[in-house]
């Protein structure tokens, strides 16, 4: 599970702007920017939420913690 704040940190961690990020992972802009508008998990369906986590992950990001621990994200190894 992840929060906004984790979907925001690892976008600006990439220097991917929405629409990277939109074209990438396949979920709209406009859904992009409301998910990291918002605080702690968002309320939208699970596989738009995979969708971008996976998007993120295949580009180098580890998330790591829980939404009740320290969530956060990490740099990996890109491929």
């Amino acid at each position: 599970m992840l929060v906004s704040q984790q979907i925001r940190a690892a976008r600006h961690a990439l220097r991917w702007t929405v629409s990277k990020l939109a074209e990438t992972s396949g979920v709209s802009v406009s859904t992009i920017k409301r998910l990291e508008a918002g605080d702690g998990i968002p309320n939208m369906s699970a596989p738009k939420l995979a969708s971008i986590k996976s998007a993120l992950e295949v580009a180098g990001i580890e998330f790591i913690g829980s939404p009740d621990d320290r969530p956060g994200i990490r740099l990996g190894k890109m491929d």
